[in-house]
């Protein structure tokens, strides 16, 4: 079996066609996504209430919890 070289058989016209049919199908793609995309609505940036009386409170009260939440006792003395 013998393999032919495409330049001189004349099959570089059927390669060319192929590589350029592939160019053009992923060209129109790309228009088609380009047109048909839709466009999204404008997002509202949300803002939070960041008082510090509001977070001293909860870290009072966070404090307080853990103290009473104690179950074991540590030892006086490290050894």
């Amino acid at each position: 079996m013998k393999i032919d070289n495409p330049f001189e058989s004349g099959h570089i016209k059927n390669y060319i066609l192929l590589y350029a049919s592939v160019v053009v199908i992923m060209v129109l793609f790309f228009f088609a996504s380009t047109l048909f995309q839709e466009k999204k609505e404008k997002i509202e940036k949300k803002n939070f209430n960041t008082s510090n009386t509001t977070l001293q409170k909860l870290q009072k009260v966070n404090k307080n919890s853990i103290v009473k939440e104690e179950k074991f006792k540590l030892l006086d003395k490290a050894y």
